[in-house]
């Protein structure tokens, strides 16, 4: 920038903080009677300027608007030639925004203009204690300070000195009356792409001009807080109904928050709070959004919506997941799909669901892994569908390892009106979601004071977040706008999802997670073995929901609540336990395995150990998940310990094979268990000691009963077909 028509600051003492109508005599400077008190509220404006409604800009307005702030926006549709000032020096066209705002205005002694910068500041406190912390600051124009002295390092030992405060002058907000601060502004004769802060540093840095005009800087926060180099000096204070940010190191509570340099990150946190609110209720973050109606709205008129499925790795419960996409409650007729696969071992069972998909869907597309498309090329394809197509309103992306159980999530998510907006998903019981609080300085994941609170539900809200990943929906105008065309998902340097996060930062495009509603889970998907026939029969231990949703009895939880259960014989129960599929399953790979053995304790029946097949930790872990809650209830003062002296599936046939000679005693236990894993096909057991007859339960159910001290069942083959069975002697 070209030199400025005044000499070089000479280093000057700061004076002590004087009234305002003291001092102004002493600077030569007249007010009329009506300013020896504190301005009041309707003698604020609040000028700022923005080219484009970003979302800084509108939570920017949102917080003028809850604290009843005037604000007059200078430039925006026009074009920005003020330069790069997010990594340069540059912002010289707001400073003629200004003076062109400021010429009309400069007759104005009882006006007092506030400029703050909009896509990176939110108002903290409202405009009568921002103007009684003016007035007690002793100034004309009161600048923010910071601890940087930029851009001229150079010039520091020129500024004044500021015992325990921020010594350097940022210009992202200043204060002053109308005036004085056309005096300022009427100055500039630079280009738009000079620095504006430069330009009022040199100002402020001229002795005699400084005094003359009564500038001051804010060394203490106490209206300006800059975030850059002072994050450790900002905590969140909460009060009932509110939350401020205040400066521990000079004990202040600023009015004006400003997330200058690089921190932009740490204001969309505290943006998080303010202005939107909290109460100790259970939190709230970004309250007083508009949100959008979608109930009574007629289906023809719904938004269009393009789902993207990326199936990029070995997943549990994947046919599950797909069953889930037929049950959204949004017209199909507004739906359209597009489904990745990059595995082959999951694609029976896309084959097998994919005609109902595509009936489900307007229209749908799969690919499959022989395109041999990365993960990267792959979401940016589907992201692409839905840029290019006109009617595509809203693009949702969702990874095969989300269980999305909230039928209704679509619509709860276009409720909230986002551009960029996640359903909250952590694995059940654990701190591990799909958003990050906050980041590293080197741009990886950090904890954020709250993160906690919010994946456990106890702050509830929309919430400004650095990075999300697994699940969320775009609105079709950010894809045509800040995203822009071009790939979002693929950079060297990264993952997908932090390369199309790391992409909406930089274009000012905010990322947001909704804990508002309860909306499903994530799934582990380390150590699930593909290679297995049925591995989903493993992943208990790792996926419980997922598990006992899929294997365990619809009817399990009747049996505490309906009494469901029967005594056929004395101290003989039966009970729903386990699903058909565990017993299709389940039998499956023992069938698979083929290896049955005629040397086991029932005479006349085969055998197959789960003990070879490498399912009996599996087995027993499901047993001390879902018996003991039953054995407490039919044998009250027994718990189960979850150790078996026998886990096998025994067949039972017509005429079964004559057995060969015992080479030992049968096992003991304490108790016995037989899940039944066939239809009955008749036969089923007898007790001699009560001559007491049990048909086979149907295919799920359980037979239990305690150990050979008193029950030893013989065996009453089927008159016709074979019965499978699932028999443990349990706590030898």
């Amino acid at each position: 920038m070209a030199p400025l028509p005044v000499p070089l600051p000479v280093p000057l003492p700061v004076p002590l903080p004087v009234p305002l109508p003291v001092l102004l005599p002493a600077l030569g400077l007249l007010l009329p009677a009506a300013t020896l008190s504190p301005p009041g509220p309707e003698q604020l404006l609040v000028l700022t300027v923005a080219t484009e409604g970003t979302e800084g800009y509108e939570r920017f307005l949102r917080s003028a608007r809850r604290f009843n702030y005037s604000v007059q926006t200078l430039g925006l549709g026009q074009a920005w030639r003020g330069g790069d000032v997010a990594h340069t020096v540059g912002g010289g066209q707001k400073v003629r925004w200004l003076k062109a705002a400021m010429a009309g205005l400069r007759e104005r002694q009882d006006l007092v203009v506030l400029f703050v910068d909009s896509y990176d500041v939110v108002f903290a406190g409202g405009p009568r204690e921002l103007l009684a912390k003016f007035w007690g600051a002793g100034a004309r124009v009161l600048f923010s300070a910071e601890a940087f002295c930029w851009p001229q390092e150079g010039l520091a030992p020129a500024y004044p000195p500021a015992p325990g405060g921020k010594p350097y002058l940022n210009s992202g907000g200043f204060i002053g009356f109308a005036p004085t601060v056309w005096r300022l502004v009427e100055r500039w004769r630079f280009r738009d792409d000079d620095d504006d802060q430069l330009f009022y540093t040199r100002l402020y840095l001229h002795p005699g001009l400084r005094e003359e005009l009564g500038l001051a800087l804010d060394h203490h926060s106490r209206i300006f807080q800059n975030l850059n180099g002072a994050i450790d000096e900002v905590v969140l204070k909460f009060e009932p109904g509110r939350v401020r940010a205040r400066n521990v190191a000079y004990d202040t509570l600023p009015v004006v928050i400003h997330g200058n340099g690089p921190t932009k990150l740490q204001l969309n946190y505290l943006g998080n709070y303010i202005p939107a609110g909290w109460s100790y209720e259970g939190g709230c973050g970004d309250c007083d959004l508009d949100l959008r109606p979608l109930e009574g709205v007629p289906e023809e008129e719904l938004p269009w919506v393009l789902l993207g499925v990326f199936v990029e790795q070995p997943t549990p419960f994947l046919p599950q997941f797909l069953q889930r996409l037929l049950h959204w409650r949004y017209p199909p007729t507004r739906l359209r799909l597009f489904l990745h696969n990059s595995e082959v071992h999951h694609e029976p069972h896309i084959a097998a669901i994919w005609p109902r998909l595509r009936r489900r869907f307007a229209s749908a597309r799969l690919v499959g892994p022989e395109e041999a498309l990365g993960a990267g090329a792959a979401r940016d394809m589907g992201m692409a569908l839905c840029r290019r197509d006109p009617q595509c309103q809203h693009y949702l992306s969702l990874d095969g390892d989300v269980a999305l159980t909230h039928p209704g999530a679509l619509r709860a998510l276009l409720r909230q009106n986002r551009r960029v907006l996640a359903p909250l998903l952590s694995r059940p019981g654990q701190l591990w979601s799909n958003f990050w609080g906050a980041l590293s300085p080197e741009g990886f994941y950090a904890r954020a004071q709250d993160y906690v609170d919010i994946v456990q539900g106890k702050r509830r809200g929309v919430w400004n977040v650095p990075y999300l990943s697994h699940a969320y929906l775009v609105g079709g105008a950010a894809l045509r706008g800040q995203l822009g065309e071009g790939p979002v998902f693929t950079r060297p340097d990264t993952d997908p999802d932090m390369a199309f996060c790391r992409h909406a930062r930089e274009r000012g495009l905010f990322l947001h997670v909704t804990n508002r509603e309860e909306f499903g889970h994530l799934l582990v998907t380390s150590g699930y073995n593909s290679t297995r026939r049925h591995p989903d029969l493993l992943q208990l231990p790792s996926n419980p929901r997922d598990w006992e949703e899929k294997y365990l009895h619809e009817n399990y939880s009747r049996i505490f609540e309906e009494n469901l259960y029967e005594q056929p014989c004395p101290d003989v129960y039966q009970f729903p336990l386990f699903s058909e599929q565990l017993c299709e399953e389940l039998l499956d790979e023992v069938e698979h395995y083929g290896r049955w053995s005629q040397d086991h304790h029932e005479a006349g029946a085969e055998a197959v150990a789960l003990g070879p097949l490498g399912l009996e930790p599996a087995w027993l872990g499901a047993l001390r998940r879902f018996l003991p809650p039953v054995t407490r209830k039919l044998f009250p003062g027994y718990h189960p310990k979850g150790r078996a002296v026998l886990s096998a599936v025994v067949r039972y046939r017509p005429h079964p094979p004559a057995p060969p000679p015992p080479a030992h005693g049968p096992p003991t236990a304490t108790i016995s268990l037989s899940l039944a894993l066939s239809p009955p096909q008749g036969g089923g057991w007898r007790f001699p000691r009560y001559d007491c007859g049990v048909p086979g339960p149907p295919p799920g159910w359980a037979l239990l009963h305690p150990g050979r001290l008193t029950h030893h069942p013989e065996v009453l083959p089927p008159p016709a077909g074979t019965r499978y069975a699932l028999l443990t002697l349990l706590d030898p």
